[in-house]
């Protein structure tokens, strides 16, 4: 356990020390908030109460998107790159020979990455948000808790979808195809585009139900209170139940991966 925390506070201080890109991802999360923020306003000026939310919190469920983007790496950004390098390049070899596990290994490090981003550049778009538009704000203490565990379960089911696409390159030349159609369905049915409640009928019902929504249509319902009691424990576990089985087949996947290792080598 000692060591994989020393991965993740490793992850924490080498994203630390891009100090100019962490600017720059300010701002532009900034930027982009104003404009669909402002989109938003005008959307639901003409049909209030659309996907069941007052104008305040679909402000707020924007800014919540910009601030947990890279904290769930919604569009990718994160461990994957590296390791489809490894593996195109055979260095993984190295890894799985290593006295630690390949999978623990990449998610310490993911959520050393995620808890950067977190207070990097998570917070700052919301406070500077909080400045021009009436934000919901949660009327309890005990919301922020409840918050916080929803984003890690999200940060939890984002890097083993990653981890997926990652691993996909022992079978094919490159994974960036695997990786960008990922990163779009991550894009659209996380909800970060609109809402997942503004998505009529069947295509609702399954977007609300792949795991992708646990990186931010569940963590923002929770901060909005839209979530309590057992409909919040349902919330709960929904993200555990998708991130427990999509870490299994992770697994499932290393060791066909890796027993294709051990007989190339021999």
């Amino acid at each position: 356990m000692r060591l994989y925390l020393a991965v993740a506070a490793g992850g924490f201080r080498r994203h630390a020390t891009y100090r100019v890109a962490t600017v720059a991802g300010v701002f532009t999360n900034t930027v982009f908030g104003f404009i669909i923020a402002y989109t938003y306003t005008a959307l639901w000026d003409e049909r209030p109460q659309l996907g069941g939310y007052d104008l305040s919190q679909a402000v707020t469920f924007v800014w919540l998107g910009q601030g947990l983007l890279m904290t769930c790496a919604m569009m990718g950004g994160g461990f994957e790159d590296e390791l489809i390098e490894r593996i195109r390049t055979g260095d993984i070899a190295v890894d799985l020979y290593r006295p630690a596990d390949l999978q623990l290994w990449w998610l310490a490090g993911d959520l050393g990455r995620a808890a950067f981003h977190l207070l990097g550049r998570g917070i700052a778009p919301m406070v500077f948000g909080s400045f021009v538009f009436d934000l919901a704000m949660p009327g309890s203490a005990l919301v922020w808790p409840a918050f916080l565990l929803a984003v890690f379960l999200g940060v939890v089911v984002s890097f083993a979808i990653r981890y997926l696409v990652a691993l996909s390159a022992f079978w094919l030349l490159d994974g960036a195809g695997v990786a960008q159609i990922s990163f779009l369905a991550g894009t659209f049915f996380s909800g970060l585009l609109l809402p997942l409640t503004l998505f009529p009928g069947v295509l609702g019902e399954i977007a609300r139900a792949l795991p992708w929504s646990s990186l931010l249509q569940v963590p923002a319902d929770v901060f909005l209170g839209r979530r309590a009691g057992w409909d919040l424990a349902g919330a709960y576990a929904f993200q555990a139940g998708w991130a427990a089985a999509l870490l299994v087949a992770g697994r499932l996947l290393q060791g066909v991966a890796t027993r294709r290792v051990v007989v190339q080598g021999g």
